[in-house]
């Protein structure tokens, strides 16, 4: 009740302009839950930037993502190159950077200042990763992620369950997705959930599912060979790896899992750990999140027996119809 009474005046005062709020000088996006992780923020983040740079509109202009980097050690904004390690930039932006070296990547907990200095370097848009609880910067399209496995209208607020703001805060939101789907939506089931998560008419409702890709090393030295192995050992230090375990168990036994908590730094303790299972499990494949991979790279002392069977599986959100997929391309690329 302290909590639920906590979050209900702070986002009166924002409502009622007690509180100031900004508007960034560039169109801004927003991408964000009322959750505790686990909704596929980062794997929807990556999926707008790869409609915005296809778009006629969009594709050759300045785009850049803006994250808090949540757990780095670095401090006030910086930009986050591709040699940059997790530990400086936070291992979300680290990936996006990694795999769009076109888009220009920065980390700042304070969004208004890392907005302003992004429109003055010349960025055109910017996708903000993580910030719907962020009330000082008004964006210019909110995205509201839900995980279909865990909806907000069956889950309770901390310390009790996993909101991290009050369910009615999805009003606020112009673009609702409903995430990690099955693959198949009847027209009832989209309506119901529209009914349950009491939406407006004006805002839109998506649905994705989760696709992977095929394994990528997370070291040089990796043997590709080792992907065919029948066994696994999985690492992750995720909210929820409940999809990929699903999607390995198709191909894999898996031998041994190995579960961190989320943003979890791996330590030389960890590192011990996995080069032990491997020992036991000496033909099996050690397979890892794509957001892990990230962080596994910084771990000094690395065994060469750990590098050679280190993959991750890379992930992507993909909507359920290309009907979707088009109206979801065209409120992005008109904001």
């Amino acid at each position: 009740m302290i909590y639920r009474l906590i979050l209900a005046l702070r986002h009166l005062a924002f409502d009622k302009g007690w509180k100031k709020t900004y508007k960034a000088e560039v169109p801004t996006i927003c991408v964000g839950n009322i959750t505790v992780g686990g909704t596929g923020k980062t794997p929807h983040t990556e999926m707008i930037l790869r409609e915005l740079m296809a778009s006629d509109r969009w594709g050759f202009r300045n785009i850049a993502v803006l994250s808090r980097g949540y757990k780095r050690k670095s401090k006030g904004f910086q930009i986050v190159e591709r040699d940059s390690s997790a530990r400086f930039a936070g291992d979300e932006p680290l990936q996006i950077a990694r795999k769009f070296p076109s888009v220009k990547v920065a980390v700042d907990k304070n969004r208004v200042k890392g907005c302003e200095k992004l429109a003055a370097d010349g960025t055109e848009i910017i996708v903000l990763d993580d910030a719907f609880q962020y009330r000082r910067l008004s964006a210019s399209l909110n995205i509201v992620l839900v995980d279909f496995n865990r909806p907000i209208f069956k889950d309770k607020l901390m310390p009790w369950g996993r909101l991290r703001d009050l369910p009615s805060q999805i009003r606020r939101a112009q673009v609702v997705i409903v995430t990690k789907c099955p693959a198949e939506m009847s027209g009832w089931d989209r309506q119901e959930w529209r009914r349950h998560l009491k939406l407006q008419d004006s805002q839109k409702l998506f649905f994705t599912t989760i696709g992977y890709d095929t394994p990528e090393p997370v070291f040089e030295e990796a043997d590709p060979r080792y992907i065919y192995s029948k066994r696994l050992i999985l690492v992750s230090g995720i909210a929820n790896d409940a999809p990929l375990r699903s999607q390995l168990s198709d191909t894999y036994k898996i031998s041994r899992k190995l579960q961190y908590g989320d943003h979890h730094k791996f330590t030389l303790a960890d590192v011990r750990e996995i080069s032990h299972a491997q020992k036991q499990n000496p033909t099996a494949c050690i397979m890892t999140t794509e957001k892990d991979a990230q962080r596994l790279r910084d771990v000094k002392k690395m065994p060469d027996e750990v590098k050679k069977r280190l993959f991750y599986m890379p992930v992507q959100a993909r909507f359920l119809s290309e009907e979707d997929k088009e109206a979801f391309t065209h409120i992005i690329t008109n904001v």
